[in-house]
């Protein structure tokens, strides 16, 4: 095997964000962009030298080429095995799965998860470690002073290797395992729920629409949902997988599904509609007329989880992100278990998860998840919910209805402000944290401020710390606002603000959301001077 070693200087602007790389396609196709990164990788995990990898992502645009570069340099650095997934394909709980039960040295995963796919939209990377989840910070940050170091990369000077048949092939001396990325996953499903209980739901005249959004969990949905559980043909949509996702944004909530949510509250609705996002890790649910957000997603299906065989032991506690609604703690403290509040960025639970500490966790961004892998999965929240409807015979709107009988509900939305101008999404930003010491005790269009911080956290398995992680503003009747720019965009700013009422168990339950919001949504917009700061008080994007 030829190795070109290459010399290259380093590339600017290449450090992981809350979910690894993400830029334009067009820069990852630069030449020496994706090689500079991968090398940093390697390098920061002190080479790649005789170490196993999986490699795989959500089929968008530029994924076939990246992983035939990825393969080169894994072999040029001297890798013993990379396993990937036929014709590229992984959904990201499925990747997570497999570093896991294979136990490789860690993964690289293709995807910029919900943001939309072709050659002028988005592409990204991340590295997962070898407990199958997301880097945490000190990897992510070694990789970063790598990009900022790099002088040279190496890569094989080989043929590229065929990706569409399963089976051992070899580049150089390194085994390239392609594999059924199915086949892993739905066993691992099998052995979490009661794969009979839900097929007699199905062959009792349950009814589902499942949108896979042209995304990665098309392939994974059909062979569990259609397959295994005996759904009728045609219960997934929209379930091959393509460059650009069929022209579409694969994230999964009522604005970019809307013709799933039209469905489901019309007339001929199905008893459940789901979708997933771009490589598979996030999901929508919803019943009859009754879109479930996932924030109560999480606290319903931690309440519920015991009809499952793999949680009927219980839970040992639930995390959530400090964005998500307080749903969840409020069924751990009634079930007398630990609830934790972690930064946004799945990499927060690993620890929580690897310890025992929590068996369930969520974020508001419609990920769910539990200690089956260490990333979020939609499918497998579509399966739970499945679990449960078939031992409850319920409505989605009634166990609903039921669940803010016993714990209140959080009335909770997301208003996302898309390609603000940086600095002036920044400058807003550090003004309103200048002010957080002196909000208490102001009043903003009627509601009173009781208190407001910055949220930093103490991470209670390693003792870490992580600063700046999103302001947060309480007011008198359990309202509260949080506001954070995202780190999964790829153009200007998103400044998402994170909207909450809390209305205990003899209130009404049954308001529309926006409307019940009301209040806290003309404090916010008074308090921030959002129409003057960045010249619009719409969001792009309410979820």
């Amino acid at each position: 095997m030829k190795i070109d070693t290459i010399s290259c200087k380093p590339i600017a602007g290449q450090k992981p964000g809350t979910s690894g790389l993400r830029k334009k396609t067009r820069v990852f196709m630069e030449p020496g962009y994706l090689e500079n990164f991968i090398q940093s990788v390697f390098n920061a995990i002190d080479g790649a030298q005789g170490k196993c990898f999986v490699v795989g992502g959500d089929g968008r645009y530029f994924n076939r080429q990246a992983i035939q570069k990825i393969l080169k340099m894994a072999a040029a650095n001297g890798a013993a095995k990379v396993i990937v997934g036929q014709n590229g394909l992984l959904s990201t709980p499925a990747a997570s799965n497999l570093i896991r039960k294979y136990k490789t040295d860690g993964g690289l995963i293709l995807s910029a998860s919900h943001n939309p796919g072709g050659i002028d939209e988005d592409f990204g990377i991340k590295y997962n470690v070898p407990n199958g989840g997301p880097a945490p910070e000190n990897i992510t940050a070694a990789i970063y002073d790598q990009t900022c170091s790099l002088s040279e990369y190496k890569i094989a000077d080989e043929p590229i290797i065929d990706l569409g048949s399963i089976g051992e092939r070899k580049m150089g001396e390194m085994i390239v395992d392609v594999i059924d990325p199915v086949a892993d996953y739905k066993a691992l499903m099998a052995s979490l729920f009661d794969f009979v209980h839900i097929r007699n739901l199905f062959a009792g005249g349950f009814t589902m629409v499942f949108d896979a959004m042209h995304a990665v969990t098309g392939p994974y949905a059909k062979a569990i949902l259609e397959g295994a559980l005996g759904a009728p043909e045609g219960t997934v949509i929209n379930a091959i997988p393509s460059e650009d996702f069929g022209g579409g944004h694969p994230d999964p909530n009522p604005v970019w599904a809307k013709g799933l949510m039209d469905l489901m509250m019309s007339t001929n609705a199905p008893y459940l509609g789901a979708a997933s996002d771009g490589d598979g890790d996030r999901n929508m649910i919803i019943g009859r007329n009754a879109y479930v957000t996932p924030s109560d997603s999480l606290a319903v299906l931690a309440a519920n989880a015991h009809f499952a065989p793999a949680y009927r032991e219980g839970l040992s506690g639930i995390a959530r992100s400090m964005p998500t609604s307080a749903a969840c703690d409020r069924v751990a403290a009634k079930m007398h278990i630990g609830c934790y509040e972690t930064p946004t960025g799945w990499k927060f639970f690993g620890n929580l998860l690897d310890a025992d500490k929590v068996t369930i966790c969520g974020e508001e961004s419609a990920g769910t998840g539990s200690n089956h892998v260490r990333e979020k999965d939609g499918l497998w929240a579509v399966l739970l919910w499945l679990n449960i409807l078939a031992e409850r015979r319920e409505p989605v709107k009634d166990i609903l209805l039921d669940h803010w009988k016993h714990y209140g509900r959080d009335y909770y939305s997301r208003y996302d402000y898309e390609a603000i101008p940086a600095e002036d999404a920044n400058k807003l930003v550090d003004d309103l944290r200048a002010q957080l010491d002196s909000l208490p005790g102001k009043s903003f269009a009627g509601l009173k401020v009781t208190k407001a911080d910055e949220f930093s956290y103490n991470d209670p398995v390693d003792g870490s710390v992580s600063t700046g992680q999103g302001l947060r503003v309480w007011f008198e009747g359990d309202a509260r606002v949080v506001f954070r720019l995202s780190g999964t965009g790829t153009e200007g700013a998103t400044l998402r603000v994170y909207l909450e009422q809390y209305v205990d168990t003899h209130g009404n339950h049954t308001q529309d959301p926006q409307v019940a919001l009301k209040g806290v949504v003309a404090a916010m917009l008074e308090m921030t001077d959002l129409g003057n700061r960045i010249g619009r008080t719409e969001p792009n994007v309410i979820t």
